[in-house]
């Protein structure tokens, strides 16, 4: 049963989620845009610049996302020739993912701007206030949102089995 406190709650919530949450993702994005990234595009560029001899299997692994997932954010990363592959001359079939001149230049230019972006955030929010909405944030994923992916995806398992 929701009760009138409950209810006002939901309302604030689905005003909250129509004037600011739809809008945070390209605002975030904003700084990778005028380089026609997508935001996670950007952090795959970021990864390449910061880690050595990664490959694509890496970038899914530690993002936790399927391979093909990543194969269609790195593609565009080489139409824009941000990036290349260079084969393991151990094993060809290693492809490892490596920044162009350009690709350096246009990482480099985002990050800074994250960078400045965020600081501004921080002063807006004071440190403290910035830490407790980051927590907040890391609570609701772990309790809210990967609770309820667990949930279906052993749904999913479930209703495969039954077949």
């Amino acid at each position: 049963m929701i009760t009138m406190a409950s209810e006002d709650l939901l309302n604030k919530a689905i005003n909250l989620y129509m004037s600011t949450l739809k809008s945070l993702d390209s605002f975030i994005s904003e700084p990778a845009t005028k380089y026609y990234l997508s935001f996670e595009q950007y952090l795959i560029l970021h990864d390449i610049a910061t880690q050595k001899k990664i490959m694509l299997m890496d970038i899914a692994d530690q993002r936790q996302v399927t391979r093909s997932a990543i194969s269609r954010q790195i593609k565009v990363l080489l139409k824009h020739k941000y990036v290349y592959q260079r084969a393991d001359p151990n094993d060809r079939r290693r492809l490892f993912l490596h920044l162009t001149k350009e690709g350096k230049r246009v990482e480099a230019e985002i990050s800074d701007n994250v960078t400045d972006r965020f600081s501004g955030w921080v002063q807006i929010f004071g440190e403290d206030k910035a830490q407790e909405v980051i927590q907040l944030l890391e609570d609701f994923g772990e309790l809210i949102v990967k609770q309820e992916a667990e949930k279906n995806t052993s749904e999913v398992i479930n209703s495969e089995d039954e077949r």
